[in-house]
């Protein structure tokens, strides 16, 4: 269990190091998510598309098999609803279709056009190439440490806040 206040001094001495990194973290958020990054991104993908429904399309590429709607929305952290308005847009462009759930002939399924997916391609392709030239000087070891602990922070907070939603309070346990 975390130590609280009380236990280890005030927050900012107990957790100085991660305090010092968070507004980098949320920097490199901004210009991942709200910077000129992702508009020359979309660009190169060749498609006129706003963030969410690029999102969407990303999703779905990513993921490497089709997702209901419920699934992709739990992947970009909105609503529902949200992702519906996405996918009908998509769908007019031909760049998603519905399929058939063979687990329930009720609910259908969403996955890329092969022109969503060479979209897609064209778009993560730029990310990763921006990416690797940011990286280029860097040595082999600290890229491979990088990939190794991005990884692993990713699964364990992934895993924790599953806990805290599934009700365990504290996502320690």
């Amino acid at each position: 269990m975390t130590p609280g206040p009380a236990e280890a001094g005030a927050p900012q001495d107990a957790h100085a190091d991660l305090l010092a990194v968070i507004p980098r973290i949320a920097r490199l958020s901004a210009a991942l998510t709200k910077g000129r990054l992702v508009e020359r991104a979309t660009d190169a993908a060749g498609l006129a598309l706003d963030r969410p429904a690029m999102s969407v399309l990303v999703s779905l590429r990513t993921t490497g098999h089709p997702l209901r709607i419920g699934e992709i929305a739990d992947r970009m952290q909105v609503v529902g609803p949200h992702v519906t308005r996405q996918v009908q847009a998509l769908e007019k462009r031909s760049l998603v279709r519905r399929v058939a759930d063979p687990q329930d002939r009720r609910a259908s399924l969403i996955e890329p056009t092969d022109e969503g997916t060479e979209a897609a391609d064209r778009y993560v392709a730029y990310i990763l190439g921006w990416f690797a030239e940011t990286l280029t000087d860097w040595p082999r070891q600290d890229r491979d440490d990088l990939l190794r602990l991005l990884t692993r922070l990713a699964d364990d907070t992934t895993a924790r806040l599953t806990r805290l939603e599934e009700g365990d309070g504290s996502g320690t346990g």
